[in-house]
């Protein structure tokens, strides 16, 4: 891990509405996370997790506040970039509770389509997706279709493909949810491993009891508020 924090916030708040019917979802949010480093994010449904990571994702507009990835103010009170795909591109990671694959594509041309998108060229985008495809011990299924991957598999793809553009960032939105207790914890394990050797900060919005103890971090956001909470992952003993 560097000493500079991969994710900055400061007082980021998000309101809907307006008058008698606005409901405040983010009060003064600010939290950092070293690059590295794993955090889950934990909440009741309706808590504003989702629109926490939305916000962070360039999705939708804070009302203010500060968002600083890897040293870059990309939001202060306002986007200070004009093309927003193209942040998301090249500073944000995303991995769903569903892959959401291109189906006729292969693993590697599915890890591979988003470094040609910034402008590598073939070799070099697919060169970068076989060797996530072998650091996430998956290049025996390169040239799978996608209907002929397991869960896990595919999972392994996805998270192959928030890797692929180096991004300083990887949003994750109940990564696990749709695995078997197993493969949820080999894909989080998986995750944790990645994110070291890439020095890329990663926020898990989750419910599943299983995989919260390998987080050393946890924030609990309730009512528009954020806490922190530090815990020993259990695979420390």
């Amino acid at each position: 891990m560097t000493d500079q924090p991969a994710i900055q916030i400061e007082n980021l708040s998000k309101t809907y509405g307006k008058g008698s019917s606005a409901v405040t979802v983010l009060k003064n949010i600010s939290m950092e996370v070293a690059a590295g480093e794993v955090v889950g994010l934990l909440g009741p449904s309706g808590s504003g997790k989702t629109t926490l990571l939305q916000c962070l994702g360039a999705v939708i507009n804070p009302d203010r506040g500060r968002i600083v990835f890897g040293g870059e103010t990309l939001f202060d009170d306002g986007w200070k970039q004009s093309d927003l795909r193209a942040l998301r591109r090249d500073h944000i990671g995303f991995i769903f509770q569903r892959p959401y694959l291109i189906p006729f594509m292969d693993a590697t041309e599915n890890i591979a389509f988003l470094p040609m998108l910034q402008g590598k060229s073939n070799r070099e985008a697919y060169q970068r997706a076989h060797d996530l495809l072998q650091l996430l011990d998956i290049a025996h299924r390169s040239h799978a279709r996608i209907e002929q991957l397991s869960g896990g598999e595919q999972q392994r793809v996805a998270i192959g493909r928030a890797l692929a553009n180096n991004p300083p960032v990887i949003l994750a939105d109940e990564p696990t949810a749709p695995l078997d207790s197993e493969r949820a914890m080999t894909v989080m394990q998986l995750l944790t491993e990645m994110a070291e050797k890439s020095s890329t900060a990663v926020i898990v919005v989750t419910h599943d009891e299983n995989i919260i103890p390998l987080f050393r971090r946890i924030f609990l956001l309730r009512d528009g508020i954020l806490q922190e909470q530090q815990q020993t992952p259990a695979d420390d003993g």
